[in-house]
């Protein structure tokens, strides 16, 4: 009998937790009953779509002014090797996510990476976010 891995599925969503008084919170239950909302989460996720989109010429003024990188930024073993390799540093700036591959060693991470600013969520091993650590803003 051959026993496959399956690929580790990484989640599109990052979990954050709220606190609301509960006049709001009955509120939004009040909207979720009379099916303005399918649930909590939906309202909360349109709220938080409507202000991004209320928002969007300051959100790319501040990402242009930064220099940031927008959206999912993959770092694999072999691109760190490469720039270790070319004797370079990167310095990276990414408001979205960024995920750097299992097989990433601490070591390789701290010889390449010489700064991370991620505004949205980092996905790597716990190893390799500890060896950055000093190096995140």
């Amino acid at each position: 009998m051959t026993v496959r891995q399956l690929r580790e599925r990484v989640p599109e969503t990052e979990k954050i937790t709220i606190n609301l008084g509960y006049v709001d919170l009955g509120r939004i239950d009040l909207l979720v009953h009379e099916g303005f909302y399918s649930n909590r989460t939906d309202f909360i996720r349109t709220a938080i779509r409507n202000q991004l989109t209320g928002h969007s010429e300051e959100v790319s003024r501040s990402i242009d002014r930064h220099m940031l990188e927008l959206g999912l930024r993959d770092f694999s073993k072999a691109d760190l090797e490469a720039v270790r390799d070319a004797g370079e540093r990167l310095h990276v700036k990414v408001v979205g996510l960024v995920r750097i591959a299992a097989d990433v060693t601490p070591e390789l991470a701290i010889e390449t990476i010489g700064s991370l600013t991620v505004l949205g969520a980092l996905q790597a091993s716990p190893e390799v976010k500890a060896a950055l650590a000093t190096r995140m803003s």
